[in-house]
């Protein structure tokens, strides 16, 4: 048969590769549960008849579209590449499908996604963060379809999540700084209002900072969209402060190599005369000059617990419902003590 003369079948898989259409629709849905020899045959005549199956029809005899949704704020921020990368490989292990949207840090916006996926018939959800419209919780929940929240984690959240702990990830290099004996503070961080992220981390910097007694004027905390352009301006403002910061904190890597790249522009040696910080630890982040003191967030195992969370729930299976990964500091050269001249 020529394979392009007609649309190929199960049947045709089948016979060309002679095996029951029971055993190809394993070798589709269920590759593991298959000798690995079948499975290969059964994959050469998918391959040779140009075969693909009916996700129509399909999910109608399952149940299931084997598809799974996720709801990302935005396709122009690095910081979600690994998770989702990590997220959706885990998936296509378990022969299940992304389908990937994003919601522009709108909460309304984020509702509208979801029920598309909803319709779509998704078989479950993943979702960033962890302050989201009722409704969608409410959806989600009448038609029992399997949700995970990520990006974040607090141990009293009433939904199931896999994440860090933003709040107290941000304390850390504030309080690292502030023991180099740093005093004059600025914070450079994302949009807070309708982001839990952002807001966390700003309020953890804010917090650790207070703890050690410095307070920060109303104007050393600016807060922009997250992106290089505006981190450079922001920087550039702080930089203008009759009291200039010693030491910059910015709530992504983005905003911190905007900063960095402004203190550069202007003359402005790192660290010597003022360090940096980020959060994330981004791939760039380590080759910058100097290279970037930033919190390291393991994105990709995040994104591979969360979807293996997803996998068990559609399998039947009890798996952890909260889970929290650990962050690490990462010191690098950014970030130093700052000059005795400046203490005095």
């Amino acid at each position: 048969m020529n394979p392009l003369s007609k649309t190929a079948t199960q049947g045709d898989v089948a016979k060309a590769s002679g095996v029951s259409t029971a055993t190809v629709s394993r070798v589709i849905n269920q590759p593991d549960s298959v000798r690995i020899g079948v499975r290969q045959r059964v994959q050469t005549a998918i391959a040779e008849l140009h075969y693909v199956a009916d996700a129509a029809a399909r999910a109608l005899a399952s149940k299931r579209s084997r598809c799974i949704g996720a709801v990302i704020p935005t396709l122009a921020n690095a910081i979600f590449a690994d998770g989702i990368e990590a997220f959706e490989t885990r998936l296509n292990r378990a022969s299940l499908s992304l389908m990937l949207t994003t919601s522009g840090y709108d909460s309304q916006h984020e509702l509208t996604q979801v029920r598309t996926l909803i319709e779509r018939g998704v078989d479950a959800i993943m979702l960033v963060g962890l302050n989201h419209d009722p409704l969608i919780y409410d959806l989600l929940q009448q038609r029992q379809i399997p949700y995970v929240l990520t990006w974040a984690y607090h141990s009293d959240c009433r939904h199931p999540c896999v994440g860090f702990n933003n709040y107290e990830a941000a304390k850390l290099i504030p309080l690292h700084l502030a023991s180099l004996g740093h005093q004059q503070f600025a914070i450079i961080s994302g949009i807070s209002t309708g982001n839990d992220r952002a807001f966390d981390r700003l309020k953890g910097m804010e917090d650790a900072l207070s703890a050690q007694g410095i307070a920060l004027a109303q104007d050393s905390i600016i807060e922009c969209n997250y992106n290089i352009e505006a981190g450079r301006t922001a920087c550039r403002q702080l930089l203008k402060l009759r009291c200039p910061p010693t030491a910059i904190l910015c709530s992504n890597d983005v905003l911190a190599t905007g900063a960095l790249l402004e203190c550069q522009a202007s003359g402005i040696e790192v660290p010597s005369q003022v360090s940096i910080a980020g959060f994330d630890d981004l791939a760039i982040s380590a080759n910058l000059t100097p290279s970037l003191t930033t919190m390291h967030i393991p994105f990709k195992l995040m994104g591979q617990r969360a979807a293996q969370y997803l996998i068990d729930q559609l399998e039947g299976a009890a798996p952890q419902s909260h889970q929290q990964l650990d962050v690490e500091l990462r010191l690098r050269n950014s970030t130093a003590a700052p000059k005795l001249s400046l203490l005095v």
